[in-house]
């Protein structure tokens, strides 16, 4: 395992802090959406009914995190019609960028171009979309196909995964980051809260980190080394 971190200055800019937790209060949301500013995480990323709650929270103004709202979350089996309205009502209330989950059964059934076009109809409304892929199950032909349908439909990013499994493993970043050739950023997600494996998902790759526990890796690499 890698050894802890002496310096990550730029640590808080890759962290987009995660608070999806359905059953989260109002006070729990609003707590952890005032840590992650504190800590000056890059996002924050949050579902639909939690969002303009936390844009209201967060104020209107560029100087504090990004919000991402997450589309089609956790699985992406919805039609491309809900989808797209879920994106369009998540820019109009205020979301920066979008988490999109895509259409695994067209990738399953060996439709790249249906896989596509839902993604660049989002990707026509103009704001960032990052596509949430679920490595642990694609097989090879599968995440090399929605890579590259991903990257011409016009994501800006790729994510490892939902959440939903086992933690990311720096392999699956330096996979991803061979498929992507450089052409889009790479975010690692699922069970990481340890500065170790941010340092190995970053040295495999990673551009940004997605994690429930963005402040508290903050606040760890700020205490001495026990």
């Amino acid at each position: 395992m890698a050894e802890r971190p002496k310096e990550l200055p730029d640590l808080p800019q890759r962290l987009d802090q995660a608070i999806l937790d359905p059953l989260l209060t109002k006070e729990q949301l609003l707590e952890m959406c005032d840590a992650g500013r504190q800590e000056a995480v890059r996002a924050i990323c949050t579902t639909l009914p939690q969002l303009t709650l936390l844009r209201d929270r967060l104020g209107r103004s560029d100087d504090g995190p990004r919000l991402i709202a997450v589309i089609g979350f956790p699985f992406g089996a919805i039609p491309a019609e809900l989808k797209h309205a879920e994106a369009e009502w998540a820019a109009a209330h205020g979301a920066q960028e979008l988490d999109v989950v895509p259409d695994f059964h067209s990738l399953a059934n060996n439709e790249a171009n249906r896989f596509s076009e839902e993604l660049a109809g989002l990707c026509g409304l103009g704001l960032p979309v990052r596509v949430v892929l679920d490595m642990a199950r694609l097989t090879e032909e599968q995440l090399g196909l929605a890579v590259e349908a991903s990257i011409d439909a016009g994501a800006s990013g790729l994510q490892t995964s939902n959440g939903f499994g086992p933690a990311c493993h720096p392999d699956q970043v330096q996979q991803l980051k061979a498929l992507c050739r450089n052409r889009c950023g790479i975010k690692a997600a699922g069970g990481i809260h340890s500065l170790e494996l941010v340092v190995e998902l970053v040295e495999a790759g990673a551009d940004l980190i997605g994690t429930t526990s963005a402040p508290q890796l903050v606040q760890a690499l700020r205490r001495p080394a026990g």
